[in-house]
């Protein structure tokens, strides 16, 4: 193996000056070895490769804990310690988000963690492949772990677990089913127990589900040791301040002495209140901010019951017992309506109103239709709001739809019903406390979403007390919103381009941006339709200004328009072409105070430099600058008591690292992630620059091989899809294709990949993909280093659908691979977007296929534009993806281009993946893929030998037993 060695700049003698040569040919010399020596990617190493998984802080900031994930493997959770070396790892840990509990690792005292320990992946795989039963799999095990110490205390078979958010470090977690279960004898209480609840554990002689049965519930005082255990249990949840516990019992078949019901536990006293005693199904516990008050949904139905009959119960410190607050009786309720058992609950701020959800009491199913004897069909009709698709996807959703209502606990014994059929939609304002809701509706604009897309909605100031309806806004097309303390309605007219506000009080509306030479919109908008705004960064105390993002600054906005507006980063980010965004750091955050220092996200627009700049909401200094490094960094993780801040960063060299810092001026590097890419072949990003023919500046990013060689000759593949140069510094991992080309992959095994900017002429999306495409492929053409005569093209979706274009418009391809593209527009405009059920006519009128206008005005743009009438000219091979599951291209676009094609004798493949979606979901479908990519541009680029797939196809009688992979000298 060679040194390295270190060149310095002294005054050399000639002698020296030959020995430098020889030492740098030396060196330059073994650098080409190493670099040879280094393998390239193949497909075996995605499943191992890893990513920055959750980050979080304990709340005094002492502790952070990370988790470093595999693509398909074995997690691992650590925690270190901000200020020392003391650090912990732990195997298969990952954070609660995806184990049933609420979304913090550390108790509330910042001394404890809690956390699942997966089954070993392994161990999964082998349980499915013996297709066990759910019971039967490995279950998730409760790690706790003592951070002054450094213990951890495993408990196995845990199926969800909970923190409160404040107060002391309790813990509660609910166990599976024991195993066996059914192979137990029931075991008698203990009548010298404090309660009924703390009995032995024991299960029917027949099984029953454990979704109905509940399980053990152990209360664990992490400080004390002390621990109290509640047995079949289904559900609970803490109140905020951790002081009480409520959970609910579903008792027994076998024991009738295990009470049934709703019982709320004092952690401090130990004390247990019976709620509701007796059978139901309960839940929705909601616990008021001041953790006094709580409020759920309750139903006493049989349990086979079709049709539930919900109440809202309400329980209080002063209450013995739950109340029911209100039921299908109540006075203020619909006529044929009822408490909805899929709504939510709210308390206001203040604890005086709760908000919860009504719905139409549901038709019993007519249990005397013979289900062979009727037909299936779904009627179209002209006058429905949405189109059948739709309504059949969104059925379920609708059929759980709930209506805002309120009760003020403290006032009439009277529910308000705010919203309804046609105004079905509202949101709190102030928390609650505000006097009103802001409704909106979109009933009588519905159809015309259509081919408008988008939300055409009325706006409504809609009264608490009286459900008196105050229509604001009108077939309105933008952005609206309340303000914190709710004095100002916000919003944002895409037609005017003008941000306005509402005074509540009053009615005035002020006009917040208009005669500004600034503009507030999306300058780069190249789709045929209003632009959208850049945003709103957020409000400050008590209402008194709005911040307004522009392309680059933030301005403050006096919302009664008496104090004229001003730039708060004083047009530092315009100045610099930095755009700044404020970056949050509090999850709770409404608005800024008045001594507030915020945190901004930076980009810069020119460099495509990351970084972070501080300012203070209140002086008229520029932005301070932090950190800016030619690296992509991701949101800032802030402990919730102190100034510690946790983030990861990376680029297309360096695989993400995770740091610590009190400032971010200097970090401390706490974690690294695939030390195993040292040992690949891995490559360079860079920023390349030209002008199209029009005199267009464009901008894209070349990606070569580590061990890039000048003197050599490359093939390149040319992936696409709008602008893709803002990720110049982002990491890219080795991982098999979900659609698209894997850069790492192709660069590290002796391609060039480059990745240019297209800007669209409205009505010439193709046209436009030729402009800036081939004219960046033209210019990196011109280094001796591109082989012209071995480039591909890939793009997926719309990336899709310029590949077909492209090789309709030029033979300058030796290949193209199209993933999901639409072929013949005139057919793809009427046709539906199955994920969705919409139409996909406004996504030629005003969005991303940038037609501008409808079929029968201009028919010429659309066949101008769809390559199917144009597949005579094609001389490029190509392979297409279409899947059978498509939910966003209709699959028939792919046979299209592919019948067509082969009924002309052009060279062409259909790949379609049986129930898969418009990007692979499915792992082994993506490796797949990643495979046939590979071999497909090798043959035609590198002229590699072809695979069988390739030349013979694979007969539906070999469909599952062979997949074509196999090397040939036979050609295509």
């Amino acid at each position: 193996m060679c040194s390295k060695f270190a060149i310095f700049n002294i005054r050399t003698t000639p002698n020296q000056l030959i020995m430098q040569k020889k030492l740098t040919f030396l060196f330059l010399l073994c650098a080409s070895i190493a670099y040879g020596q280094k393998k390239p990617l193949d497909h075996t190493v995605y499943d191992t490769w890893e990513s920055v998984g959750t980050k979080q802080f304990s709340n005094d900031g002492n502790w952070a804990a990370y988790s470093i994930n595999q693509q398909e493997g074995d997690a691992n959770l650590y925690f270190q310690h901000s200020l020392s070396a003391q650090k912990l790892k732990v195997s298969r840990g990952v954070a609660p988000s995806g184990f049933g509990a609420t979304s913090s690792l550390f108790s509330p005292d910042s001394k404890f963690a809690a956390f699942a320990i997966k089954p070993w992946h392994k161990d999964t795989r082998m349980a499915k492949i013996k297709k066990k039963k759910a019971d039967e799999m490995t279950k998730d095990t409760l790690a706790i772990v003592n951070l002054t110490t450094l213990a951890v205390t495993k408990i196995p078979r845990v199926k969800s677990f909970k923190f409160p958010e404040n107060g002391a470090a309790l813990l509660a977690y609910n166990l599976e089913k024991a195993l066996d279960s059914s192979k137990k004898k029931p075991a008698a209480s203990n009548p010298g127990q404090k309660n009924d609840y703390l009995i032995n554990y024991f299960a029917d002689d027949e099984p029953v589900s454990a979704a109905k049965e509940g399980t053990d519930l152990v209360l664990k005082n992490l400080s004390t040791g002390v621990t109290r255990t509640f047995k079949f249990v289904n559900d609970f949840s803490f109140s905020k301040d951790g002081k009480q516990l409520v959970f609910t019992c579903s008792g027994s078949k076998t024991d009738k002495a295990i009470q049934q019901g709703v019982f709320l536990l004092n952690t401090e006293t130990g004390v247990v209140k019976t709620l509701v005693k007796g059978k139901g199904n309960f839940k929705s516990f909601t616990f008021d901010e001041e953790s006094e008050r709580l409020a759920f949904l309750g139903d006493l139905s049989a349990e086979k019951a079709e049709i539930k009959d919900f109440n809202i119960y309400y329980s209080s410190l002063t209450l013995d017992t739950a109340q029911i607050l209100v039921d299908k009786d109540m006075d203020g309720m619909p006529a044929k309506y009822a408490v909805s058992g899929d709504g939510r609950i709210n308390f206001s701020k203040d604890g005086n109103k709760i908000f919860f959800g009504i719905a139409p009491i549901k038709k019993p199913k007519d249990t005397t239709l013979i289900d062979f004897e009727n037909a299936k069909l779904d009627i179209w009709g002209y006058k429905d709001d949405y189109l059948q698709p739709m309504q059949l996807k969104n059925a379920d959703r609708e059929s759980k739809r709930s209506y805002l209502t309120v009760i003020d606990i403290y006032g009439d014994p009277k529910i308000v019903p705010l919203t309804d059929v046609k105004l079905p939609d509202a949101g709190l304002v102030n928390e609650g406390d505000a006097g009103f809701v802001l409704g909106s509706t979109d009933y009588g604009n519905r159809i015309a979403s259509q081919w408008a897309g988008g939300s055409v909605r009325d706006y409504y100031l809609i009264d608490v007390k009286t459900a008196v309806r105050k229509k604001i806004l009108e077939s309105f097309d933008g952005n609206v919103s309340a303000s914190p303390v709710g004095n100002y309605i916000l919003y944002y007219d895409k037609k005017t381009k003008i941000w306005s506000t509402y005074q509540v009080a009053s009615g005035k509306v002020t006009p917040l941006n208009a005669g500004m030479t600034v503009k507030f919109y999306d300058e780069e908008n190249d789709v045929p339709d209003d632009p959208n705004s850049y945003g709103l960064a957020g409000w400050t105390e008590d209402d008194k200004f709005v911040l307004l993002y522009d392309r680059f600054d933030i301005w403050q906005f006096s919302p009664d328009g008496k104090t004229a507006p001003k730039n708060l980063t004083n047009g530092f980010g315009r100045l610099n072409n930095i755009t700044f965004r404020v970056e949050r750091t509090d999850p709770e955050f409404r608005f800024f105070g008045k001594k507030d220092e915020v945190w901004l996200d930076a980009f810069n627009n020119s460099t495509k430099e990351n970084g972070f700049y501080r300012k203070s909401i209140n002086d008229n200094k520029n932005p301070e600058l932090v950190v800016m490094s030619p690296a992509k960094y991701s949101n800032l993780v802030k402990a919730k008591n102190a100034d510690f801040y946790l983030y990861d960063k990376g680029n297309y060299v360096t695989s993400p690292e995770i740091y610590i810092s009190k400032d971010l001026k200097t970090a401390n590097k706490i974690a690294s992630t695939n030390p195993q890419q040292n040992s690949y072949n891995w490559g360079t990003a860079e920023l390349v620059k030209w002008t199209t023919p029009k005199g267009y500046k464009s901008e894209g990013v070349l990606y070569k091989p580590e061990n890039f060689d000048p003197n050599k000759k490359y093939p390149m593949i040319v992936y696409f899809y709008e602008k893709l140069s803002n990720s110049l510094y982002t990491y890219k991992a080795p991982a098999p294709s979900a659609s698209s080309i894997n850069i790492p992959y192709f660069v590290s095994n002796g391609y060039l990949v480059f990745t240019p900017d297209i800007s669209y002429e409205t009505g010439h999306p193709g046209k436009s993909a030729e402009e800036f495409i081939n004219s960046g492929v033209e210019s990196l053409k011109k280094n001796a280093w591109v082989d012209g005569t071995k480039i591909g093209i890939q793009g997926q979706s719309w990336g899709g659908y310029q590949v077909a274009h492209l090789i309709t418009a030029t033979d300058m391809y030796a290949a193209a691979w199209a993933g999901a593209p639409v072929a013949n527009m005139t057919s793809a405009y009427g046709g539906i977007r199955w994920e969705s059920g919409m139409n996909r006519q406004f996504q030629y009128e005003k969005t991303q296929s940038r037609i501008g206008a409808t079929l029968w005005e201009k028919p010429e743009l659309y066949i101008e534009n769809s390559p199917l009438f144009h597949l005579p000219k094609v001389k490029t091979p190509v392979a297409i993806m279409s899947n059978d599951a498509d939910g966003a291209v209709p699959w028939y676009q792919g046979i299209e281009m592919f019948t067509g094609l082969k009924r002309l004798g052009k060279p062409a493949w259909l790949l379609s993946y049986n129930n898969e979606a418009h990007n692979l979901v499915q792992r082994q479908n993506r490796k797949d893929i990643s495979v046939r990519l590979g071999q497909f541009f090798d043959y035609y680029l590198k002229g590699a030998k072809a695979p069988v797939w390739m030349v013979s196809g694979i007969p539906a009688t070999e469909k599952g037993k062979t997949w074509g992979f196999d090397l040939t000298d036979d050609k295509p």
